[in-house]
């Protein structure tokens, strides 16, 4: 097992580095930088001003040794300023994250909890009218625009009934766990219905591949129960290329959602690091992608183990055996 965890993280801190070497070389040049932008917009500004501010915030180096003062400092716990806000790097991102854990956080346990058992039921239904009408809704739910459904959810329940409110978190209106939760309940409803609809079908496909193999028809055969034969044999094996997709959802947790973040004005990930990038906010936007990277790969660590925990022939040491 040590072995298996040295390996792991040599690999993670390679990867986060050339993540942060690539990210930092694209945003660096992308045209103008935050001086140019306050110079356009405050004519009273002269040239040696924009000097000065430049050098102020090394902006005047090449990018290589800009980069490299920027790692420098992150392996030492500093990331820098944000400069669209004026405060730590970390402190603008870690609200943000809660946020983010939040949404997406409820809407993929939620959708995981719907989907599993749909998929499982119209693939033991297979070609009945249940298993049309889930795949056919399946159909409609993963065809369906995010922001469209998410215009759609607002027009109904907050604009024509007032049942729930149009955006916000909440907060401003005093926090209270109950305002808080009532303002989540339209971004993570529309967040859940497009992960139902693609998740159930991945899980009635794998189902479906599962209960066509032998060793079912051995158990069945035996005797065993439908419950058993379902749950124990088809469940278990059906789970080990779900693990995948679960893991890939851990990967992008930290992400958010940028179309459903920015109907619902939720102020998560998604929307703080596309924000950041647009304002070229180089540290903010830095730390957002390594976060995001680093729960990437916690989520492949995640799903490795989830592997062999639930097939004894996969062996973190010596992968599988035959």
């Amino acid at each position: 097992m040590m072995p298996f965890l040295l390996s792991r993280a040599l690999q993670s801190l390679l990867v986060l580095f050339l993540v942060s070497f690539v990210s930092y070389a694209l945003i660096g040049l992308m045209p103008g930088d935050p001086i140019d932008l306050m110079a356009t917009s405050d004519p009273n500004m002269t040239s040696e001003d924009v000097a000065r501010l430049k050098a102020l915030q090394g902006l005047d180096k090449p990018i290589m040794e800009r980069y490299w003062h920027w790692l420098v400092a992150a392996v030492q716990g500093d990331f820098g300023y944000s400069r669209l806000y004026y405060k730590p790097a970390e402190d603008v991102l870690l609200p943000a994250v809660w946020n983010t854990v939040k949404l997406v956080g409820l809407a993929t346990v939620l959708s995981l909890l719907i989907a599993i058992p749909v998929g499982i039921i119209a693939a033991v239904k297979h070609k009945s009218w249940v298993d049309y009408f889930i795949s056919f809704s399946a159909f409609i739910g993963f065809s369906t625009p995010a922001f469209w459904l998410a215009l759609m959810l607002i027009l109904v329940f907050s604009v024509t009934l007032g049942w729930f409110p149009a955006g916000g978190t909440g907060e401003a209106e005093g926090g209270d766990f109950l305002v808080q939760l009532k303002h989540l309940v339209l971004p993570v409803t529309s967040l859940t219905v497009l992960s139902v609809a693609s998740h159930s079908r991945f899980v009635r496909g794998t189902m479906l591949e599962v209960l066509r193999q032998d060793y079912i028809r051995t158990a069945q055969a035996k005797g065993a129960s439908k419950t058993r034969v379902l749950f124990k044999h088809a469940l278990r094996n059906a789970m080990i290329p779900l693990v995948t997709i679960i893991a890939l959802d851990i990967g992008f947790l930290l992400s958010g959602a940028l179309i459903t973040e920015t109907v619902f004005a939720w102020p998560g990930m998604g929307k703080l690091i596309f924000d950041a990038i647009m304002g070229n906010d180089y540290n903010l936007a830095l730390l957002g992608l390594m976060v995001i990277t680093f729960t990437a790969l916690l989520g492949n660590f995640i799903a490795d183990v989830a592997y062999a925990k639930l097939d004894p022939r996969i062996s973190l040491t010596k992968g599988a055996s035959s």
